[in-house]
């Protein structure tokens, strides 16, 4: 048993292992349809309460979330917490995304961080629940301890999760209550979608003990695969062609095709509640879908299918028909046509395909890129000159302020007329001395500065906390590996005029070294070789002199968190992006992308790499 009262927050599992979370409305919606019981049929339309989720329905019997477009289906569960936390509060925590747009942290995370700003702390140090990120609540920014990189973070008011109280399950499944409901079956909601979705499941059961079509006579009976429907009454009713489709516009409201199509179902049958077959106990079962017979959900989804769209309301695509989705892809069509978000019909098509590798390439079409020396390199280590101390590294990016003003320093977040107030391993300069970076002008304290050099990887480089200008040359992380690069003959999308710069990136797993998260630790490396993809262009080509000169300096990869599978000590990118999608652009890892060239020219400056590094390397 379980707290007696607690915060009720229903989550789904992403691809990557983790639950996350739905919005308190959600929440709200979801549970209301659960306190109701089996009246309430069993599923939750999540569109009727966020028009984002409108493709979404859960399944409340399976607790699974099932995408109506792609068939996806992702477990789902109903999960307690404290009311005292943040989402017994309303309280939601926030990262900024690459587009600008605001990501919820998982409820643990948001719990964590919540209770650390309650504490008044200036920070709180995610490596104990298993992210490397540091949360800075007097920037309201994010910092990852690997890479230095910052995001924004914002605290937001919602609404409070549903509370429960009483002895709560550790595990509850629905219905809640063993028994049969004993109140009246509730009426179903009179929106387009949920009449849509009730008269479908009393279709599919009609449809799973016997024909599809309601009871006609053998001579009218319609050829295999194919519905007539009743024309709408009145004079403006219109003739049939051969395949039942109606012909020339229909003015019915889809509401009454959707039920007259219900009225098919056998007397007795309640919409709300369809009726199953009597099992071999004697007592009535719960239908699926994916039980079904193949031919007999085709035959039902081409026949509403053809209704649908003759009502004359816009089509929406289906994917996953070709059989690569778990789901049956009969399943996927049928019901994606028939529940459809807010009413919308849909019609069959294919997904476009994902073309990750171009067609085959013999060896003597790979050409070496004009312009560009040898065609392979592998990761060369280079190492800060020894006898160096960190003081003497930093003193000649420095100038000692006699007068610091009266603000704070943003590394220990102490006043600068104060001593620094880093509480680690002692650097030998004096806490209270002050120096301004040469370039841009920041000030800190040097104690603070001396204890950020030694922290990072300590390669004569150093990089402005604040505006990040990067002094010296900078240097990564990235294990051993090799880089290939050449031409193949054929053309990305987006760039007909001229050939492809293929890239691959080859790296083993191994062991840590001193300079890694974990050192002596294995790390493996997934997903090698990778195959990345440039035009050749003038661009095209000035992007790879200087992903060269990135992967010298061990700054394309790095070992740490896979933010795709949450896997640790592994080879992940470096804030580099690459085009990984040769023919296509349905992950944006690929073509046409009008942007990709520039950005990754900014990304590669924000490392410090720029036209003038390519001379700096020749030297």
């Amino acid at each position: 048993m379980l707290l007696a009262s607690a915060v009720v927050v229903w989550e789904w599992l992403n691809e990557h292992g983790r639950w996350r979370p739905y919005s308190p409305a959600v929440s709200h919606h979801i549970e209301a349809v659960v306190r109701a019981g089996p009246r309430a049929g069993g599923s939750v339309v999540l569109g009727q309460v966020d028009s984002r989720l409108a493709p979404y329905i859960i399944d409340l019997q399976s607790m699974n979330q099932f995408r109506q477009d792609t068939g996806t289906l992702r477990p789902v569960r109903r999960n307690y917490y404290d009311p005292s936390s943040a989402p017994g509060k309303g309280v939601v925590w926030e990262w900024e995304n690459d587009n600008g747009s605001w990501t919820p942290y998982d409820m643990e995370v948001g719990i964590t961080i919540q209770h650390a700003y309650e504490k008044q702390h200036p920070w709180i140090d995610l490596t104990s629940i298993g992210f490397s990120y540091v949360i800075d609540f007097n920037t309201m920014g994010q910092i990852n301890r690997q890479t230095q990189r910052q995001r924004r973070v914002r605290r937001r008011l919602d609404l409070i999760y549903p509370m429960v109280t009483g002895t709560l399950p550790k595990a509850q499944s629905w219905p809640v209550s063993s028994g049969p409901a004993t109140s009246p079956p509730m009426s179903p909601c009179s929106c387009p979608q949920c009449v849509l979705v009730m008269s479908v499941k009393a279709a599919v059961v009609n449809g799973s003990t016997g024909p599809l079509q309601p009871p006609v006579t053998r001579k009218n009976l319609p050829p295999p695969g194919v519905v007539r429907l009743p024309p709408p009454p009145g004079s403006g009713a219109k003739p049939l062609d051969s395949t039942g489709t109606i012909r020339g516009p229909v003015k019915t409201a889809p509401s009454q095709v959707i039920r007259r199509q219900a009225s098919s179902v056998p007397t007795g049958t309640t919409v709300g509640s369809p009726a199953s077959p009597p099992g071999p106990n004697g007592k009535t079962g719960r239908v699926a879908l994916a039980t079904l017979n193949r031919s007999n959900l085709q035959r039902l989804a081409i026949a509403q299918s053809r209704v649908l769209i003759a009502s004359g309301v816009p089509t929406v695509p289906v994917k996953n028909l070709n059989g690569s989705s778990p789901v049956n892809p009969a399943l996927a069509g049928i019901t994606g046509i028939l529940m459809s978000a807010a009413g919308l019909p849909v019609c069959l098509t294919r997904p476009p395909k994902l073309v990750l590798h171009p067609p085959p390439v013999s060896k003597s079409e790979i050409k070496s890129i004009p312009g560009v020396s040898n065609t392979s390199r592998k990761t060369t280590k280079k190492q800060a000159k020894k006898g160096k101390t960190p003081e003497e590294v930093l003193k000649k990016y420095l100038q000692k302020v006699r007068h610091p003003p009266d603000e704070d320093c943003t590394i220990c977040m102490e006043r600068l007329t104060a001593p620094s107030g880093y509480k680690g391993p002692q650097p030998t300069v004096k806490p209270d001395l002050v120096g301004k970076l040469s370039r841009c002008g920041h000030i800190y304290h040097i104690y603070c500065l001396v204890a950020m050099y030694n922290n990072g990887n300590k390669d004569g480089s150093l990089q402005c906390p604040t505006c990040k200008t990067i002094y010296g040359v900078k240097t990564g992380t990235q294990p051993p590996g090799k880089m290939e690069y050449h031409l193949i003959p054929h053309s990305l999308p987006g760039h007909p005029d001229c050939k492809t710069i293929r890239i691959i990136y080859s790296i083993p797993p191994g062991i840590q070294g001193p300079e890694h998260p974990n050192p002596g630790k294995s790390f493996s490396a997934r997903g090698f070789p990778r195959h990345c993809y440039l035009p050749d262009s003038e661009k095209g080509r000035k992007v790879l002199k200087l992903l060269l000169v990135a992967w010298d300096r061990r700054l394309i990869f790095a070992i740490g968190t896979s933010s795709t599978t949450g896997e640790s000590d592994t080879v992940i990118w470096n804030e580099v992006h690459h085009k990984t999608e040769f023919g296509s652009n349905l992950t944006g890892h690929g073509y046409p992308d009008a942007n990709y060239l520039d950005n990754v020219l900014a990304e590669l400056a924000a490392q410090g790499i720029s036209e003038d590094s390519t001379a700096q390397e020749k030297d």
